[in-house]
């Protein structure tokens, strides 16, 4: 049977007084185009798949994980010029990020593991900056595996390194893994693959999607993407957050609540 997930928003406010030594874990995602075949909160779709993922693994290690209500609000200038998707300031991410880690530091969380899914350049900034923030003032140990760098990406799917990879394959399978009634089939199975890498598009300076070769929002192969390639990936991203977590609790001075 599956380890259910337990949801910090769901606890009573006495239960929540029992949190000394947790783990929380916060999906982070955006609303933003994914194609005409994917919904605007695919990113928060696969974050919070990916953190009940390494919840229920770090269940399995007896230690005591819940997961947040996603962050959704982030920045997304590269699908700023698409209708549906909501950007905010890189800044008011970071100040969110900190001030949040600071209320679940007063709560007696021990470590706050990030699920992170939106890849744009702007947000992942704001969010190395809340984590160098939230590590300076020591008051709670932070997890943040970033997709983008080692070890992390070498573990994801090969359409995933290629940076082919927003509303592509990879994001595709995730959605029809977690979220099937959500995906437009008709459309996803017409749409042709484009192999351009954002990666590449964001390391040569463009700074849109269109700029970088994807006047529909996406890049990748849609039509390729399977439920089955979707659960593989959230094992595999579940299994990230928990390594990145469990390095956190293993620290020095690091001490983790174990469930009964």
């Amino acid at each position: 049977m599956e380890t259910p997930v337990r949801r910090f928003a769901e606890l009573t406010w006495k239960e929540a007084a029992a949190l000394a030594g947790a783990v929380a874990l916060l999906p982070v995602g955006a609303v933003e185009a994914h194609g005409p075949h994917l919904p605007l909160a695919t990113d928060g779709i696969i974050a919070a798949a990916m953190a009940a993922e390494a919840a229920r693994r770090l269940a399995a290690r007896g230690v005591e994980a819940l997961v947040l209500p996603s962050l959704a609000y982030t920045a997304a200038p590269f699908a700023a010029a698409f209708p549906g998707t909501l950007s905010v300031r890189p800044e008011t991410v970071t100040a969110l990020v900190v001030e949040l880690a600071a209320a679940l530091a007063g709560q007696g969380v021990a470590v706050l593991g990030i699920a992170n899914a939106h890849l744009d350049p702007a947000h992942l900034g704001s969010l190395h900056a809340a984590v160098a923030a939230v590590r300076k003032e020591g008051r709670i140990a932070v997890a943040f595996p970033d997709l983008t760098r080692r070890p992390w990406a070498l573990r994801l799917t090969a359409e995933f390194q290629s940076g082919a990879c927003h509303a592509g394959r990879f994001e595709g399978s995730i959605v029809l893994a977690a979220r099937p009634d959500l995906v437009r089939e008709d459309v996803r199975r017409e749409l042709p693959a484009n192999p351009r890498s954002l990666s590449t598009a964001i390391r040569e300076g463009r700074r849109t999607f269109a700029e970088a070769g994807g006047p529909e929002a996406y890049f990748g192969d849609p039509a390729a993407a399977s439920a089955e390639e979707g659960r593989a990936t959230i094992a595999a991203l579940g299994a990230i957050l928990e390594e990145a977590v469990a390095a956190e609790l293993t620290g020095p001075g690091a001490s983790s609540k174990v469930a009964p």
